[in-house]
């Protein structure tokens, strides 16, 4: 009863909510920006990733860094569109966008659902739904990345994080609506990071701008 109940609360836009934002998460901007670029398919190239530490293996950083940008900010607009059309339940709609978002990311129906890792995406994202956590998660990512050389351990450190600093930042219980999706994007991350993972333990994951 309890779940019929809540389901006939939840907001009428949801569902046009998580179709916008997983279509604006699954514009693959490192494949138009490197196709337009000259460099051709960019799942050609390095690891076949659309994201921008592949695009930098192309060795134009411009394009890497224009990726890296553009990927973030259509987490964040999916996240702040979700805010515009949600005349109550703002969390549930903010959770459900940003979900979607990287959702879109990592399997684009334009793309045969192979897409990108979502670090970028979901970075932007929690700027979006508080940006306490966006700001503390770049900071880690950037300084793990810093430290290692390698965009996974980055990567992998902010998201790990993630759910716990928007549990103490977004001041709401941990299975309340936040939360519960930047554990849902960890969990996506984590599985899209899965070879990652096992090269950074046999030691052979490739470094920044390695080609």
């Amino acid at each position: 009863m309890s779940g019929i109940l809540t389901w006939s609360l939840m907001p009428p836009s949801l569902p046009v909510i998580a179709l916008a934002a997983y279509g604006m998460g699954s514009i693959p901007f490192g494949l138009l920006l490197t196709a337009l670029g000259g460099q051709g398919d960019i799942r050609r190239i390095g690891s076949g990733n659309i994201g921008a530490t592949n695009v930098l293996r192309t060795g134009r950083k411009g394009l890497a860094a224009a990726t890296l940008l553009l990927d973030a900010l259509k987490g964040l607009l999916a996240v702040l569109l979700a805010e515009a059309l949600s005349p109550h339940d703002t969390a549930l709609c903010l959770s459900v966008a940003g979900c979607a978002a990287v959702l879109g990311h990592c399997f684009p129906i334009w793309l045969g659902f192979r897409g990108g890792k979502g670090v970028a995406t979901g970075i932007g994202v929690f700027w979006g739904m508080c940006w306490p956590v966006g700001l503390l998660c770049t900071i880690l990512w950037l300084a793990g990345v810093r430290l290692s050389k390698i965009s996974s351990v980055g990567a992998l450190l902010a998201f790990l994080a993630a759910p716990f600093l928007m549990v103490a930042f977004s001041l709401t219980p941990i299975m309340s609506a936040r939360p519960i999706a930047a554990a849902l994007i960890t969990l996506l991350i984590l599985l899209r990071h899965y070879g990652n993972i096992a090269r950074l333990c046999s030691g052979t994951e490739p470094r920044v701008g390695q080609k």
